[in-house]
């Protein structure tokens, strides 16, 4: 007789709970550890767990809650699904379809860290998005720039400072907003104005212990290469200086009752005065403006100025 009926998604209900004190054989787990440990800070899963594991979990803590097993009322502080990475075709890998990618092949050939830049890279996180073979390429080419850069730093340049602390504040904002695909592309682009404009060492150190949680292999070999005795996970995360990533020029959309006519090159924290003045001495805005009166004027800080004639 089959006595196991519970689906496959409902078996795991309530696993969260019992790491919290997994070797207790007298009860569920500790009230004590319970009210330590819970609820969870981020609970992460595929679409698919949505209205299956994620129903039933949420269900059965629910029950638990009501007859006091259990210290508060929810199971999870944060709840998030991930996308799902599709074959080149488009379509769900599958051995039927013969279209599966063995992780293990991308590892030996281009590295784990490379499979791990991709992945982030390939897509926004919590949407299906095609796998791509260049794709696995470019990540590391990627790499490779950067190994080659963070070698090549002396202690003579000193022109990334401003970069490094964008770079800095970026990732600040993605990793919180699990926005990984622009992460990455924001190395990318710090990669791309170091390879022009050179950087000292001390910058590109910080720029590794940036890029490690992304590409931990990585970052530690290269970290104990520039002469570093302890793990680069040792070190605090940089903290990005406001002051020097100040803005100094903007683009300034003008409008002509609503409608784009021009956009020029202004000072970050021009006032409205300036921007009036600025706008209506345009060639392009004065045949629009010229013998037209002006009836109003709305203007968005550093961003755009709107006349309506």
């Amino acid at each position: 007789r089959e006595t196991d009926t519970m689906p496959n998604w409902a078996g795991s209900n309530w696993y969260y709970l019992r790491y919290c004190d997994p070797k207790n054989s007298k009860e569920l787990a500790s009230y004590k550890k319970l009210e330590y440990w819970m609820p969870i800070d981020w609970y992460n899963g595929g679409m698919e767990h949505t209205t299956l594991h994620l129903l039933y979990s949420r269900f059965i803590y629910k029950f638990l809650y009501d007859i006091k097993a259990v210290p508060c009322s929810e199971p999870y502080a944060k709840r998030t699904s991930h996308g799902m990475v599709l074959a080149e075709d488009g379509r769900k890998m599958s051995k039927s379809f013969n279209n599966v990618i063995n992780p293990d092949e991308i590892v030996n050939k281009y590295g784990a860290d490379t499979l791990r830049i991709y992945e982030m890279f390939i897509g926004p996180f919590d949407q299906a998005i095609a796998w791509s073979a260049q794709g696995v390429k470019g990540a590391h080419r990627f790499l490779n720039k950067a190994w080659n850069l963070v070698l090549e730093a002396d202690k003579s340049s000193s022109g990334a400072v401003k970069a490094i602390n964008e770079l800095t504040k970026k990732i600040d904002e993605d990793i919180e907003k699990m926005k990984f695909n622009t992460t990455v592309s924001a190395f990318m682009e710090f990669l791309n104005f170091v390879s022009k404009n050179k950087a000292d060492k001390k910058t590109m150190e910080r720029f590794l212990i940036l890029l490690a949680p992304f590409a931990p292999h990585f970052s530690e070999e290269l970290w104990h290469i520039l002469g570093h005795k302890k793990s680069i996970f040792l070190e605090k995360w940089p903290q990005y200086d406001s002051k020097k990533i100040k803005i100094e020029k903007i683009e300034l959309i003008i409008q002509i009752n609503g409608k784009v006519r021009d956009k020029i090159k202004a000072d970050y924290g021009l006032s409205q005065k300036e921007a009036e003045k600025m706008s209506l001495s345009q060639e392009k805005i004065k045949k629009w403006t010229n013998q037209k009166k002006i009836k109003k004027i709305f203007f968005i800080p550093n961003k755009l100025i709107n006349i309506v004639v």
